[in-house]
């Protein structure tokens, strides 16, 4: 098979869990999704002949790195607008939520916000992308033993803070007390 029929079929088999990998970083701001999806690709085809045999790892890891692209310039965009006032607050826009807005297990997603990107970033990609180890290793590019301890020392960090904050948590607190 060709460089460009490999690059085809990595298109066509990996196209849409790219985008899902891309659209749970940016919440679904489904412009910048697109964007970011395309450039993905883009850097794929530019290196299609270093394509992996099995490429969705290696494709995540470009993902990672266009996000960071992505995500710088959505900051610089951000503090521009920031600059010349024309914000939400700006002009009297303040969206407020209502206490039962929270989702369930809520609590959960603020203790994994409350973890470092490269954590956050590790537990997504073994939850949320479903890699192993050895698939893990390549999307962050280093190697089988640094990725399984990157893996564990995120989990504990978690759990840690699972723990400290957890309402099951206090809960069993208060019925043990």
């Amino acid at each position: 098979m060709s460089n460009d029929e490999t690059f085809a079929a990595a298109y066509r088999e990996h196209y849409w869990a790219v985008s899902r990998y891309v659209a749970r970083r940016l919440d679904g701001r489904m412009s910048e999704v697109e964007e970011v999806v395309a450039e993905v690709f883009t850097v794929a085809w530019r290196r299609r002949t270093d394509l992996p045999a099995a490429p969705l790892p290696w494709l995540y890891g470009v993902a990672r790195n266009c996000l960071a692209n992505a995500v710088r310039g959505y900051g610089r965009r951000r503090r521009l607008v920031d600059r010349m006032g024309n914000d939400d607050a700006a002009h009297g826009r303040h969206i407020v939520d209502s206490p039962d807005t929270e989702a369930p297990g809520a609590w959960v997603h603020e203790a994994l916000a409350r973890l470092s990107p490269a954590d956050q970033e590790v537990l997504r990609l073994t939850a949320w992308e479903e890699l192993g180890v050895d698939e893990l290793a390549v999307a962050l590019g280093c190697g089988n033993r640094a990725a399984s301890m990157r893996l564990h020392r995120a989990r504990r960090r978690l759990r840690a803070e699972i723990d400290r904050t957890s309402p099951a948590t206090e809960s069993k607190e208060r019925s043990h007390g």
